[in-house]
C-alpha cells in the first residue's frame, strides 16, 4: 500500500515538490552561510519524494542522551535563516499542492501528506527522516526510558 501511494504522490505533484527541494538543497550547498542546512534540507527532500514508508523525528529524540543547549541555540538559529532564504516557499509549494491534491478523492492521503511535510519545511533543521518501524522502535524505547 505504501509503494501505491508513493506512487500517486509521484504523479499528484510530489515529483515538481522534490525539485523544488531538490533546488533548495544545491543552493544550501552553494551559499556558505547555509551549508549547515544542507543535511536536513536532504532529509525533507526524501521524505516529500517517498512520504509513505517514513517519519521525521528530531535528534533529540533520536539520541536523548545528546541533548546540548548550544546545539538547541545554534538549530534555532540555523532554523530563522532556513525561514527567511527557502522555508517560506517551500511550505507554500506544499500547502497549494496539499490543497489541490486534496480536490481529488484519490489525492486525499497524498494532499495531507503535503499539508503535513509543510510545518516540517518551516523548521527543519535538527529532523531526520527514518523509516516508520525505527521510530516506532525508538520512541517505544524513550516511553521504557522515561517510564520504567
Amino acid at each position: 500500500m505504501r509503494t501505491v501511494l508513493n506512487i500517486i504522490n509521484f504523479v499528484l505533484g510530489g515529483f515538481a515538490i522534490t525539485l523544488g527541494w531538490l533546488l533548495a538543497t544545491l543552493a544550501s550547498i552553494v551559499l556558505v552561510i547555509t551549508l549547515p542546512l544542507t543535511r536536513s534540507c536532504w532529509e525533507i527532500t526524501k521524505l516529500s519524494l517517498v512520504p509513505w514508508g517514513n517519519e521525521v523525528l528530531h535528534v533529540d529524540e533520536i539520541n536523548p542522551e545528546g541533548k546540548s543547549s548550544m546545539m538547541n541555540a545554534g538549530g534555532t538559529l540555523l532554523n530563522i535563516v532556513w525561514l527567511v532564504l527557502f522555508g517560506w516557499w517551500l511550505c507554500a509549494m506544499h500547502i497549494i499542492a496539499g490543497i489541490a491534491q486534496c480536490l481529488t478523492i484519490i489525492g486525499i492521503p497524498t494532499g495531507v501528506a503535503n499539508l503535513k511535510i509543510a510545518a516540517i519545511a518551516v523548521w527543519p533543521v535538527g529532523r531526520r527522516v527514518v523509516p516508520v518501524e525505527t521510530a516506532r522502535a525508538i520512541r517505544e524505547a524513550n516511553a521504557r526510558r522515561r517510564y520504567p
